[in-house]
């Protein structure tokens, strides 16, 4: 399988904590920078999180402090750790291979992306 499968969305309440998984082949994932994205109804998909093979990361403003983006490359898989949850992180999270090399933020860097997860959170 190319297409990484996330998985841990659900249903919570503001203030509460969710951690999202992304678990990809080790073709897919191997030696290759990965990144979070989301995507509300009406809206564009928007950069949430990024992280480098080496494990360096980078994050939106809108989630900097919150959320933390980490990676077991002996699992293949990367993870989105979201503490804080506000009404307005509601989306479909989604995780993607990035390819590219122009800007992380860029959707347009990414290729193989997963089919995504559900994220709500009432107030």
């Amino acid at each position: 399988q190319v297409q990484p499968v996330e998985s841990g969305g659900g249903l919570v309440q503001a203030g509460d904590s969710l951690r999202l998984s992304c678990a990809a082949s080790g073709r897919t994932f191997s030696g290759y920078a990965m990144g979070w994205f989301r995507q509300s109804p009406g809206k564009e998909r928007e950069f949430v999180a990024h992280i480098r093979w080496s494990g360096g990361t980078n994050y939106a403003d809108s989630v900097k402090g919150r959320f933390t983006i980490s990676r077991d490359n002996a699992k293949n898989t990367v993870y989105l750790q979201m503490n804080s949850l506000k009404p307005e992180d509601t989306a479909v999270y989604y995780c993607a291979r990035r390819y590219g090399s122009r800007w992380y933020g860029s959707s347009s860097d990414y290729d193989y992306w997963g089919q995504g997860t559900q994220v709500t959170v009432s107030s």
